[in-house]
């Protein structure tokens, strides 16, 4: 009887040993390769160097490489695209922004993808503040003082505009302040400097990043930052919702995403070690030095938020007339 007993557990530690090896087999634990992180701008840009910093740490974290590859063109389409058509599988990753998951369902006729249906949110990432600045000839040193300016001397203040995203600005800065500021477009932020250098236009909105260097020299005035709180970097600019236009809180955004249909336990585990990543204080000061703001949370809180700003950027879009077909 003994032996008959001790011969069915060794049978049944057996069997479970068996269990265990072939599910082992059938689903290794995440991540056992290499995760590709797709980014949708150039090398060297805002997004690309956030995602690079992110990447480095988040491999250190997982014990796998995450390694970014660029795909840029139409304005992030093609990257996220290649994302959503992707294997669900938490190896094939998009950092997100504003323009791909925002803006662009209301500049392009026709999407590749659905942004608000073709992804799984992960989490928050970052923002890129972004500053009104005036020329130094201009005599406005407040955002109150530049309004009462236009209304005083309606069509004497052009706006470059460097990007996208500044458009929007403006035309939500027209919407708030009651004023109509003429924008005047750019091919990136060098040549709009030049020509308010030079006294050509009298005001812009930029990035904090590529603002800061001249704010800093003092050969270019910044009046306030489109975020809804100050930004590190320039603690002594006001919001331009403190200046006076409640409700203003807009800027470029990154967040991470996986296709739709990515196991839940991936999402939840990538989520939470991008929310370490971005806790790390080193990390955050490096992020501030560059003009980004990190910004974590959850995948519901990113879907939240998604949602919100598909439908704010989408409306300024439009009203601004902004296509890019």
């Amino acid at each position: 009887m003994k032996k008959l007993l001790v011969r069915s557990i060794l049978t049944l530690l057996g069997l479970s040993a068996c269990i265990t090896a072939s599910a082992q087999t059938a689903a290794p634990a995440y991540p056992n390769r290499q995760v590709r992180l797709i980014v949708t701008g150039t090398p060297g840009q805002g997004t690309d160097v956030l995602s690079r910093l992110i990447a480095q740490k988040l491999s250190e974290r997982i014990n796998q490489q995450v390694f970014v590859e660029n795909k840029p063109g139409a304005g992030g389409n093609i990257g996220a695209d290649f994302v959503a058509k992707a294997p669900a599988d938490g190896y094939t990753l998009l950092m997100a922004t504003n323009a791909t998951h925002a803006a662009n369902a209301a500049m392009f006729s026709k999407m590749p993808f659905d942004p608000l249906k073709d992804f799984a949110p992960i989490s928050m990432v970052g923002f890129l503040p972004m500053v009104l600045v005036a020329a130094p000839t201009v005599p406005a040193t407040s955002v109150r003082a530049l309004i009462d300016a236009a209304r005083s001397n309606p069509g004497s203040l052009n706006v470059a505009i460097p990007s996208t995203s500044a458009r929007v600005m403006l035309q939500m800065f027209n919407q708030l302040a009651k004023v109509e500021l003429f924008p005047i477009s750019y091919k990136g932020s060098g040549p709009a400097y030049t020509d308010l250098f030079g006294g050509r236009v009298q005001l812009t909105f930029d990035t904090v990043a590529a603002a800061l260097p001249h704010a800093n020299a003092g050969t270019l005035k910044p009046l306030a930052v489109t975020t809804g709180r100050r930004f590190e970097a320039m603690p002594d600019v006001p919001t331009l919702a403190e200046a006076g236009l409640a409700g203003f809180d807009l800027a470029p955004w990154n967040a991470l995403m996986a296709p739709k249909g990515t196991p839940r336990p991936i999402v939840q585990y990538l989520s939470t070690q991008v929310q370490a990543v971005l806790a790390d204080p080193e990390l955050r000061k490096r992020l501030v030095d560059l003009g980004i703001q990190a910004q974590a949370g959850t995948p519901e809180q990113l879907e939240g938020f998604v949602q919100a700003e598909a439908k704010k950027w989408g409306e300024l879009v439009r009203q601004a007339k902004i296509t890019a077909d």
